[in-house]
């Protein structure tokens, strides 16, 4: 079930993130829900939901779906709160 009918605002654009390696250039694909037809709360057996799960819960990030996916400068795909992004 997608929770966004819309692309995320950044889908497509080069953003900075810091997911735990400092800050690094992130290229935004869009809404999680969007790419993989769900929430990542349900995403079972899902390597990149589980690594965010992960850690959202060492970094108090919000439980709630205003969550992207994309890829850092080195190809490897990853979730990033919406809050995590440095505009």
């Amino acid at each position: 079930m997608t929770l966004h009918p819309n692309p995320a605002p950044q889908a497509g654009a080069n953003v900075t993130v810091d997911i735990g390696r400092g800050d690094e250039p992130f290229l935004v694909e869009d809404w999680w829900d969007r790419v993989s037809g769900g929430s990542w709360m349900n995403a079972e057996s899902n390597l990149t939901a589980l690594t965010y799960a992960m850690r959202s819960s060492s970094t108090d990030l919000p439980i709630d779906d205003e969550v992207l996916y994309g890829k850092d400068s080195h190809g490897f795909g990853h979730l990033v709160h919406v809050s995590e992004v440095d505009r």
